[in-house]
C-alpha cells in the first residue's frame, strides 16, 4: 500500500481513534481534526502511538459549524475520512441544533474544504445503519429478510428518531455534493451498534455507556427486547481503510455482522465471567416496556415500533468488495469487557 496523506475528522472519537491507529501502523501521514487543540489529553494516546510506528501524526483545530475551518487539514490530503458527527440519543430538547446542524452542516463544511483542496481523490464518510432504517418494525413491514445498502431511512424526522434523521440527512447531503464535481468520489460506511475495546478511558460514547450499564447491574432486573445489529469497532476501522484504498470500492457499505439484544450481551458475559457481573438474565415483556416507557427514556411510540422485532443486515458487499473478515460478536464483547476492566472502569 502506498503511503498517503489522510485526514480524519473528529480524530479522537471511539471509531476514529482506531482508524488513526491502524493508519499510523501502516506508515501513513495522518492528520486529525479536534475542536480544541490545547486539550491535548484527548489525543495524547495517538501522540504516544505515533512514536511507536512509522506513521506521522499532525493535529489541526476545526469545528463542524465553522466555515473554512477544515481547509488547512484537508489541503494536500489524498483521502479524507469524515467521522466527526454527534452520537447521542438525548437531543437536549433541540434536535435541530444539537444533532441535525452539526451532522448536515458539518458534512457540507468538510466537503466544501475537499472541493477547495484540489488534491483529495476519495472521501470515506462514516454514516450509520440508522440512515438505512428508522424503526425496527420496518424490516418486518416490508417483508425483508435483512437490510441492505439499497434501502434508505424514510421514516425518521426531527420529531421521530432525530439521531437517525440527522445521519440520513447528512449522507444525502454528501451524495448531492459529490454529483456536482468530478475530482473526488465518495464511499459511505454504515456501522450498527458499535462495541469493542476502546483506545482510551473515555466513556462518553453511547455504546460504551450501554455496556457499562449492563456490567454495573443497572438493568439486572431485565432488558427490553430491543434488537441491534452489532459492529466491532476494529472491523469498522478496517472497513474505512479498505474503502479508501480499494479503487473499485463504491457506494454504501454496511459494516455490521451479528444481531442480538442486550440479553445476548449479558449471556456472553455471564458465560465467561460466571457471577462476576449482575447482567440481565431475562427479557422485560413488551407490554411492560410500553407502560413504563416514559420513565426509562423511551416514548411509547418508540416501544411499540421497536421492541420485539427481528433485525438482520446483509453485509455481503463489504465481504466481497472490501475483503472484510468479521470479528465474532463473542470476541467483540469479551475484548471490550477486558479493556474496561484493565482500565479500571468496572
Amino acid at each position: 500500500m502506498d503511503k498517503s496523506v489522510i485526514t480524519v475528522t473528529g480524530g479522537t472519537g471511539y471509531i476514529a481513534s482506531w482508524i488513526v491507529s491502524d493508519l499510523l501502523q501502516e506508515g501513513h501521514k495522518v492528520r486529525i481534526t479536534v475542536r480544541n487543540k490545547s486539550d491535548f489529553l484527548k489525543y495524547q494516546h495517538l501522540l504516544d502511538l505515533e512514536g511507536k510506528t512509522e506513521g506521522e501524526l499532525s493535529v489541526f483545530e476545526a469545528d463542524l459549524l465553522s466555515p473554512g475551518s477544515f481547509d488547512a487539514a484537508v489541503k494536500g490530503a489524498d483521502y479524507v475520512m469524515h467521522t466527526a458527527s454527534p452520537f447521542f440519543l438525548d437531543d437536549g430538547g433541540d434536535p435541530q441544533k444539537n444533532l441535525v446542524d452539526p451532522a448536515v452542516k458539518g458534512t457540507k463544511n468538510v466537503l466544501e474544504a475537499v472541493n477547495r483542496s484540489a488534491s483529495v481523490k476519495r472521501v470515506v464518510l462514516t454514516s450509520s445503519i440508522a440512515a438505512i432504517y428508522g424503526d425496527s418494525r420496518e424490516m418486518n413491514d416490508r417483508g425483508l429478510a435483512s437490510l441492505d445498502e439499497t434501502i434508505w431511512n424514510e421514516s425518521s424526522s426531527l420529531k421521530r428518531n432525530a439521531y437517525s434523521y440527522s445521519k440520513t440527512e447528512a449522507e444525502k447531503a454528501a451524495w448531492e455534493m459529490v454529483k456536482k464535481q468530478a475530482e473526488w468520489d465518495l464511499v459511505t460506511i454504515h456501522p450498527g451498534f458499535v462495541l469493542g475495546p476502546s483506545q482510551t478511558k473515555r466513556i462518553d460514547s453511547t455504546s460504551i455507556g450501554t455496556l457499562l450499564r449492563i456490567l454495573r447491574g443497572e438493568i439486572k432486573s431485565g432488558a427490553p427486547d430491543l434488537r441491534f445489529i452489532f459492529s466491532d469497532v476494529r472491523d469498522i476501522s478496517r472497513g474505512h481503510i479498505s474503502a479508501a484504498f480499494t479503487e473499485s470500492a463504491n457506494g454504501r457499505y454496511i459494516i455490521a455482522n451479528e444481531s442480538g439484544n442486550l440479553l445476548s450481551i449479558g449471556k456472553v458475559i455471564e458465560a465467561a465471567h460466571m457471577g462476576a457481573y449482575k447482567v440481565p438474565k431475562n427479557l422485560v415483556p413488551k407490554w411492560l416496556v410500553w407502560l413504563i416507557a416514559p420513565t426509562i427514556g423511551f416514548t411509547r411510540q418508540f416501544a411499540k415500533d421497536n421492541i420485539g422485532y427481528p433485525l438482520a443486515a446483509d453485509n455481503r458487499r463489504s465481504i466481497q468488495d472490501l475483503k472484510l473478515v468479521y470479528t465474532p460478536l463473542k470476541s467483540t464483547i469479551l475484548d471490550h469487557v477486558e479493556q474496561l476492566k484493565s482500565d479500571g472502569l468496572i
